[in-house]
């Protein structure tokens, strides 16, 4: 069970402090936006260099962008130990899943709230992740939407039939209210914003959604 502190919520003015501030979390999930394929615009390759550099725990990239298969994998040639691409994006998925491996990296596809799963389980085989959106992708602190858990229940079962291990991420809205709906549904990785650098110590807000999500092992 991760823990993976979005960005998205952090002090964009004092990454370093604010990457140094949840160093007891398993990963720190950062979002790529490039104002076209989600009406959003964050940061890009040059950030997350600067961030690669002074992180002390791995980065993972949540890539929503147009064009994945040719700008997805410089991110984990750069030191990105996981990156995540939108199925709805991607031209030749099952390639640059094998691109992004090749460079080093975990890859993964992410599915938005209205693309469903099924069409995509072949994919297993190529990833190490799928993620399911919880939220419509584009801005952080919008409301959990429940209606996924069975997606995330579809793709638990999807990943135990196929075996190996693949992990499932969910991002949108994840709280301390919703994280164990989540946990019981099958995810195993969480991508949390606003629940942890809203807190008034980030480091033990990401200590509690641990402690809530650790006896629903799977």
């Amino acid at each position: 069970m991760q823990i993976s502190p979005s960005i998205l919520s952090a002090d964009f003015a004092n990454l370093q402090s604010e990457l140094a501030a949840i160093r007891n979390a398993d990963w720190a999930h950062v979002d790529v936006m490039d104002n076209h394929f989600v009406p959003n615009l964050t940061l890009g390759l040059p950030v997350v260099e600067a961030l690669l550099r002074v992180s002390p725990i791995p980065i993972d990239c949540h890539l929503m962008i147009e064009d994945p298969d040719r700008w997805a994998p410089p991110y984990a040639e750069a030191g990105a130990k996981s990156v995540t691409f939108h199925i709805e994006a991607a031209a030749d998925p099952v390639r640059l899943a094998r691109d992004i491996r090749a460079a080093g990296a975990r890859s993964c596809f992410a599915l938005k709230p209205g693309t469903p799963f099924a069409p995509y389980a072949d994919l297993l085989a190529e990833v190490d992740m799928v993620l399911v959106m919880t939220v419509e992708p584009g801005f952080g602190g919008q409301s959990f939407m429940a209606d996924q858990m069975p997606k995330v229940r579809e793709v638990r079962e999807a990943v135990r039939r196929h075996g190996g291990e693949i992990w499932i991420q969910v991002d949108g809205g994840v709280s301390a209210r919703t994280i164990e709906q989540c946990a019981v549904a099958g995810a195993d990785v969480f991508v949390a914003g606003s629940a942890v650098y809203g807190a008034e110590v980030a480091a033990d807000a990401v200590d509690h959604l641990r402690s809530l999500v650790a006896r629903h092992r799977h």
